[in-house]
């Protein structure tokens, strides 16, 4: 796992420095604050970064050797922000960690990688280098920058769905998604429609797949094909997970349909648990199919899924994992449900939408 910090800016709202703090104290490591906002930012119980000497971790906006040192002596935690903007600017940040600074906050302005590789090559070893990023996907290259990655992310964002969306990358334990079971109460044989299967550059295990469903309010653990059969090969990379019409999860926030994947996409693989981590999908193959409707309820609503009527694909149950050729009445199915309608793949809770 890697370091995630938040850095909030004074000048967000006070509503938005809320839910950020809300956040934070979920998801991150330490919160990187302006001094106005130390006392705000107690409440988190995470580490606190700031330019005063209240904080846990003091932050020098600029390299400046003496104060380095004087932090050191102090038996302070230091940390030391450097841009680069030029060659001259990554022997700043090499000389920091030779004086021992414990934090290397680096924002690369224009070249993104290949200073990044040059910094992880020189420094590691002598002090923690993270990254300043404004989005998940820019943290997602950070941290496999030259495949050991920098220690960890400075997020700076005033979006709390690009925090859950980093921290998912940053921390694969950080960020889990509430399952639950829901009761089988009907299955209807359907006519053909335009199956996908979605083929990751991952490979999965028992009990890991995608989540699909009719409504985005109730997304069903579809397995990979994993399970083993006399009759057809493995194949950990896949999922058969449905029609193309089928809301699936592309991020822990945000929903896509199954016809809107293509190779390079992103994609949520999701294990019994909860636990989600973030590939890409290879390839996306569409055939036409005979489908069987799967219903199921909890709490007197009703959900719905389609999948391909055929004996290798799976639901994952809280055991184990049952074969849609198997399903009936009473049996339960883990499913990620939530409230809300969706607007272009994103929730919006105070929308009444109605999916049947």
């Amino acid at each position: 796992m890697k370091e995630l910090w938040i850095e909030i800016d004074k000048s967000f709202s006070e509503d938005v420095k809320k839910g950020l703090l809300k956040s934070a104290a979920k998801t991150c490591d330490t919160v990187l604050v302006d001094i106005e906002d130390l006392e705000n930012a107690k409440g988190t119980e995470v580490k606190i970064a700031a330019s005063s000497g209240e904080s846990d971790i003091t932050v020098l906006e600029a390299f400046d050797e003496n104060k380095v040192k004087d932090l050191k002596r102090m038996g302070r935690v230091a940390a030391v922000k450097v841009t680069i903007k030029e060659k001259r600017d990554e022997e700043t940040a090499i000389q920091a960690a030779e004086l021992s600074s414990d934090y290397i906050i680096v924002h690369c302005s224009d070249w993104k990688v290949i200073p990044l590789e040059n910094l992880i090559a020189r420094a590691r070893g002598r002090s923690k280098l993270l990254a300043q990023v404004s989005s998940a996907k820019e943290a997602k290259l950070a941290l496999e920058t030259l495949e050991l990655g920098a220690h960890g992310v400075v997020l700076k964002t005033s979006n709390p769905d690009e925090l859950l969306e980093t921290a998912a990358i940053a921390k694969e334990k950080a960020v889990k998604l509430e399952l639950m079971p829901l009761k089988v109460i009907a299955l209807k044989q359907i006519g053909t429609g335009a199956r996908v299967c979605v083929d990751t550059c991952d490979l999965m295990k028992p009990g890991e797949g995608i989540l699909v469903g009719c409504q985005s309010s109730g997304l069903f653990l579809v397995q990979a094909e994993v399970h083993e059969s006399p009759y057809v090969e493995t194949r950990p990379f896949r999922v058969n997970a449905g029609p193309a019409s089928l809301y699936t999860l592309s991020s822990p926030t945000k929903t896509r349909y199954l016809s809107e994947l293509k190779a390079g996409d992103e994609v949520l693989i999701v294990d019994r648990e909860g636990k989600v981590r973030s590939t890409n999908v290879a390839r996306v193959k569409i055939e036409w199919r005979p489908m069987v409707l799967v219903e199921a309820e909890h709490e007197g609503k009703g959900f719905k899924t389609i999948v391909q009527n055929a004996e290798t694909i799976r639901f994952v149950t809280k055991e184990d994992s049952k074969s849609v050729a198997e399903l009936k009445p009473g049996d339960k199915l883990l499913a990620h449900v939530v409230e809300g309608g969706r607007h272009f793949g994103t929730l919006v809770k105070e929308e009444t939408v109605i999916e049947r």
